[in-house]
């Protein structure tokens, strides 16, 4: 967290989101928590922790030495039979503590809880399926963030009730996908469609509970798909009502799942005609500026709609230079080598990597290859065209997936900043 200020970042951003809260079958429903758990992925969808996982020690149980923390200080330490509440809660540690210290520095930053993810939405049609359980997931998720009820570790001593009290202003749900498209274990429900209106106004409904309790707005905002199939199984002049603002995925369009090729861009703002991938099934709504107007043309107003701009790049190996030499639209053998997975690399990587840098006229998406290996990626020029396209739109702005695929000098947030200018 504390790159997130040393490295500029936090002087350009009006909002972060931690991700990724979990929900978890309990009490006949399905809740928030934070767990330890093992989190066998989609290599095993039938396994009955399938989609289950979290990481209590780093949210809230670490604890953060003086060079770490945000605001110079280490975490404090004392055994819980010490504590003046009697050992049912000790300090709030981790990155809980550092997002609050970042408010502190920061006071226009607000911090979101995003629960979901593309690991973690396995439960959200079952949990949105009846009134009942709608109430009873909201609930339970405005108890532990809002509220800020960590579940105590005597470990660690960290957590009790009311301990993250004021690290969260509101909370972000990613649920991918309502009507499916998402992890193979994931549960669809024919009724996704509305039920995730409907999930979403109870979130409104409680949350606007919560925030007359305690003389405070707090903010619900979603991040969903950006293709035509995801935003047709939704209902966005329905559901937006209920949203501060919606954050577009518009990103992924095309990237090494797609092992064999041909080459495409993830993120561009724009269609190429000239693509063999835009005459598929909603293939002509892989682009930004197609996400938007379909959300536009729906009824949701352009000021809660918020465009994302990846910090990574999807490729692709075993490319031939084609035609012109530069590996577009070209045959791969398999996804690229990345540091972290196959076929995804951060742009602080990338930026320095082998190979010649393009940037589609049309499409207005930038690549590089390098005779044998093609990454799909923004570039601060691509960057700052999105930025100013928000603008001109007179849409709500930007944001990024994620903060860490930039440069330590903060080099493509200190553009997404401009949209605040």
């Amino acid at each position: 967290m504390k790159d997130i200020d040393t490295s500029g970042q936090a002087k350009q951003l009006t909002f972060i989101n931690y991700a990724f809260g979990n929900l978890y079958a309990k009490n006949g429903g399905y809740e928030c928590g934070i767990v330890n758990k093992a989190e066998p992925g989609a290599t095993n969808p039938n396994a009955p922790d399938a989609g289950t996982g979290g990481d209590a020690w780093a949210d809230y149980q670490k604890g953060f030495s003086a060079n770490e923390a945000v605001n110079g200080t280490s975490d404090p330490w004392q055994y819980a039979w010490d504590d003046p509440r009697n050992g049912k809660a000790g300090p709030l540690k981790g990155n809980f503590n550092q997002l609050k210290q970042l408010k502190v520095k920061y006071p226009n930053l607000k911090i979101m809880i995003s629960i979901g993810g593309w690991t973690w939405s396995k439960w959200f049609a079952r949990a949105a399926a009846t009134d009942a359980g709608r109430k009873q997931l909201v609930s339970s998720c405005i108890d532990v963030y809002i509220k800020g009820n960590l579940p105590f570790d005597a470990g660690s001593n960290a957590g009790g009730d009311g301990v993250a009290d004021g690290v969260f202003d509101g909370i972000d749900i990613d649920w991918e996908f309502p009507g499916g498209g998402g992890q193979p274990y994931n549960i669809v429900d024919q009724n996704d469609k509305q039920n995730y209106t409907l999930l979403l106004a109870e979130f409104r409904k409680q949350l606007d509970a919560i925030g007359a309790q305690k003389g405070k707005r707090y903010l619900l905002t979603v991040a969903i798909g950006s293709g035509g199939d995801k935003i047709a199984n939704t209902d966005p002049a329905q559901y937006s009502k209920s949203l501060d603002w919606i954050n577009v995925m518009s990103y992924d369009f095309h990237g090494g799942w797609e092992s064999a090729g041909p080459t495409d861009f993830q993120s561009n703002l724009y269609k190429d005609p000239d693509s063999p991938n835009v005459k598929t099934e909603n293939g002509a709504t892989y682009n930004v500026d197609a996400a938007i107007r379909g959300l536009l043309d729906k009824g949701v107003p352009p000021s809660k709609i918020v465009v994302g701009i990846p910090f990574y790049g999807r490729g692709w190996t075993g490319v031939t230079g084609g035609p012109k030499g530069d590996g577009l639209y070209q045959k791969a053998t398999k996804p690229a080598p990345g540091k972290y997975e196959e076929g995804i690399q951060d742009y602080r990587i990338l930026k320095s990597a082998p190979g010649t840098v393009y940037e589609h006229p049309v499409a207005k998406q930038s690549w590089k290859f390098d005779g044998t290996t093609f990454w799909s990626y923004d570039t601060p020029t691509t960057v700052r065209t999105k930025v100013d396209y928000a603008k001109r739109q007179n849409l709500r702005g930007v944001f990024s997936w994620e903060l860490d695929g930039d440069t330590p000098d903060a080099e493509l947030t200190k553009i997404l900043g401009e949209a605040n200018k």
